[in-house]
């Protein structure tokens, strides 16, 4: 099953409490306090994986909690650090978090295998109450409990890495195409939509060149209103570096080879990366380079029909092929018009980038390190020093 989009729920662990404790011991009548802090909770990362190349598995468990850290104990024992806990998903993966009003807000972009991001941050551990003893206070009786661990929606949606997307109507041969020039054995038929989900193919070239080749489901007329698939599967070729426009210019088709190359440049025009973010900045599809392939001419039977096409294809300005996906008459030509783009377009227009810096939630607490540890605010009456009496010496 090939699942591209999941929400899971995420909880890191609550941090263990601080102990109340004072050293008892033989001959020792001021002990003083020994309360050891808690342990930290256990927080969750992202990582992306070579094993995993769908998100199915977070489909029927979507809910993922980790451990919380030990309590503090006597004799200055700090509590033991729960696990983290890595959940894998498959490189590519969008991470999003979803807010209370149902807004998802990108916070991490797991492009490279290996790539690993915070989720939920675990709790911090409560401070014993040795960490309160100071020159007027030598006997405090007050320890923190451990922070809460974050706890986060979060939208998984998967974009497929490749190189060149193809793009055009259903049942023009995409399909095809890319079982003639890579190992991929996508369902191939003749009726529309045989293809429900995107495959991948690598392709190979002379002298050790090769890309990788995403075929997406088809678009129809009005594909941004939601007519046919949609714009469901676009997210798979937003990181390619070029498109390729596969038609049909076979009576076939029955259709006109220009109108279907311009509603399909629409469609991509309508849809525009990351639309569900806040993000206005991101491109729309239709400003990457693109190539125009004019499919099954071994069956065509009136040429004016892919000279029409061509003469539009050289007004808009895009490079164009007459091939036959199925005879691979033109195939190695447009592979080979392909790989420029391939290999000198900029990462800019690949959108690629890094994994977005993950921003921690404040703490009101510092790290051990610092002096403000040692300050005790304002606690309650104590006696300055342990007297002889003192039930706790």
């Amino acid at each position: 099953m090939f699942v591209d989009e999941v929400d899971i729920n995420v909880s890191a662990g609550h941090g263990g409490r601080g102990a109340i404790s004072f050293r008892r011991e033989k001959f020792i009548p001021r002990g003083g306090p020994d309360g050891g802090d808690g342990g930290a909770g256990g927080s969750v990362y992202l990582i992306a994986s070579p094993h995993h190349n769908t998100l199915v598995s977070y489909r029927f468990h979507p809910d993922f909690a980790a451990g919380r850290g030990g309590n503090g104990e006597g004799s200055l024992r700090t509590g033991k650090s729960a696990k983290d806990i890595e959940l894998p998903v498959p490189p590519g993966t969008v991470a999003y978090r979803i807010d209370e009003f149902g807004h998802a807000h990108q916070f991490a972009d797991l492009v490279a295998i290996g790539d690993r991001v915070l989720a939920a941050k675990g709790g911090r551990g409560g401070r014993g109450n040795a960490r309160f003893t100071s020159s007027t206070n030598r006997t405090p009786r007050r320890a923190d409990t451990g922070d809460p661990g974050e706890e986060f929606k979060i939208r998984l949606r998967m974009k497929l890495l490749a190189d060149v997307g193809i793009v055009g109507y259903p049942n023009v041969g995409k399909s095809t195409l890319i079982a003639r020039v890579s190992a991929a054995k996508p369902k191939i038929a003749d009726y529309p939509f045989t293809t429900l989900v995107p495959n991948l193919g690598v392709v190979a070239l002379s002298d050790d060149r090769s890309f990788v080749m995403a075929d997406v489901p088809g678009l129809i007329e009005g594909a941004h209103e939601g007519r046919g698939l949609g714009h469901r599967f676009l997210g798979h070729v937003e990181r390619t570096k070029v498109l390729l426009h596969i038609v049909d210019v076979s009576e076939a088709s029955g259709r006109d080879p220009v109108q279907d190359l311009e509603i399909i440049r629409h469609e991509l025009m309508e849809y525009v990366p990351n639309a569900d973010t806040l993000d206005p900045d991101d491109l729309p599809l239709a400003s990457r380079p693109q190539v125009v392939a004019a499919n099954r001419i071994d069956i065509l039977g009136d040429p004016a029909r892919l000279e029409a096409l061509r003469a539009h294809a050289e007004t808009l300005g895009l490079q164009f092929h007459a091939i036959s996906a199925v005879t691979g008459e033109g195939v190695p030509e447009l592979l080979e018009t392909l790989w420029p783009y391939v290999a000198h377009v900029s990462a800019e227009r690949a959108l690629v980038r890094p994994p977005a810096p993950v921003p921690e939630a404040p703490n009101p607490r510092l790290d051990a390190a610092d002096p403000s540890w040692a300050d005790n605010g304002p606690d309650e009456a104590e006696p300055d020093e342990v007297g002889p009496d003192d039930p706790d010496a």
